[in-house]
């Protein structure tokens, strides 16, 4: 079943019984916006907020420069996407388990706890800073934007209004920094574990087609669990085998698969990036297997979990810079946005401030939707 059907079936039992049980979960319902908000965890927040407090305030000191440079190469990326956007859009929608033409292909397990690191880590940051800020909580909660997911924490609005600039500016920066700090911590693990531990316990004995890329030359005839173990007549065991011969062939070549569910003839097409570059739409991975003295002395089990952590982080690490970067794109309701104008108030006048931002936002908004547009297009 395709993984938006599972989508689809979740988020209806989900809006079901919301709408059947909406006073004894407590959970408010306006329109096609969801929320169930709690008090809880606010004791936990104002805890590592006063006990480390100097701390988050030296580190956010540092985040916000960080969040602006951020701010700006986004901004100037977006604009210089029109170059090719029409070609190879820029910006594209990345959903777990689903093919979407996005060169990025996201497994549906790791995706899902990817996205959920990402959402708390976020909101923590905010609640963490302002509680340090002096702002009260109001509430914590998760929401359901028809079928996106999100959280959130609700901080006292009369207690940011009369906030310091620096201390907004704080605040509405820690988000993206905590992202961009978990994503830090991600990667420096995934290296130790990618570069001594996976090279050392198992060994490749051919590729893992992981999806098939709809309407691509190879939709119909290889499937998603096959197994390459050759190529024209030649031997694969890794991406290097694969990428080694893929890169002598043309667009109009054919290639003969051989996988543990028999032959298979493919037609090379064009690249819907570079008209001249070889294309099959195939995405996969190397079928690992555990070494023998390795599954002699520790079984099966321990290998394999340490293997899927080691994933686990890399999605981690792509999801959480990814999305917390994006955040900061100068555009409000996005925290980039409200950045932008608590800046643009040092040298200009409020209502100045506000008008630059929502051009800004305009701008930013028409660019986004035109790469995620024809990006979708492209793909359907």
């Amino acid at each position: 079943m395709n993984a938006l059907w599972y989508y689809a079936i979740l988020f209806l039992i989900i809006w079901v019984i919301a709408l059947i049980f909406r006073k004894k979960l407590k959970i408010e319902i306006n329109g096609p916006l969801m929320m169930r908000k709690t008090k809880r965890m606010r004791g936990y927040i104002d805890s590592v907020a006063k006990k480390y407090g100097r701390f988050w305030r030296i580190s956010m000191n540092i985040g916000i420069p960080v969040a602006v440079i951020f701010m700006v190469f986004l901004f100037y990326m977006l604009i210089k996407s029109l170059e090719t956007v029409f070609q190879a859009p820029a910006v594209s929608i990345i959903i777990p388990g689903v093919e979407t033409g996005s060169s990025v292909y996201i497994p549906l397990g790791y995706g899902i706890i990817g996205l959920a690191t990402v959402i708390i880590i976020h909101e923590f940051g905010h609640g963490i800073l302002a509680r340090v800020e002096g702002v009260r909580i109001k509430s914590i909660g998760l929401l359901l934007l028809a079928i996106l997911p999100g959280a959130f924490v609700e901080p006292n609005e009369d207690d940011i209004k009369k906030s310091k600039r620096l201390s907004k500016l704080r605040i509405y920066a820690a988000g993206s920094i905590f992202n961009l700090g978990l994503a830090g911590i991600a990667l420096g693990i995934f290296y130790i574990l990618s570069s001594f531990f996976v090279p050392n316990v198992f060994y490749s004995d051919g590729l893992e087609i992981v999806s098939v890329v709809p309407n691509s030359p190879s939709d119909g005839i290889l499937k998603q669990g096959m197994i390459i173990q050759g190529i024209n007549g030649y031997p694969i065991k890794n991406g290097t085998d694969f990428t080694e011969i893929f890169n002598k062939t043309k667009p109009g070549d054919t290639l003969k698969f051989e996988s543990d569910k028999g032959t298979f003839t493919v037609k090379i097409g064009a690249n819907p990036s570079n008209s001249s570059l070889p294309y099959i739409g195939i995405r996969r991975q190397e079928h690992l297997q555990v070494n023998e003295s390795v599954s002699g002395t520790y079984g099966q089990a321990i290998p394999w979990f340490l293997f899927f952590l080691t994933s686990q982080l890399w999605w981690i690490y792509l999801l959480n810079i990814g999305i917390g970067t994006f955040n900061l794109l100068p555009m409000k309701p996005l925290d980039g946005g409200l950045m932008f104008e608590e800046l643009l108030n040092y040298i200009t006048s409020e209502s100045g401030a506000q008008k630059i931002v929502y051009l800004v936002s305009i701008a930013s908004f028409i660019l986004l939707a035109l790469n995620i547009g024809l990006g979708f297009t492209r793909f359907f």
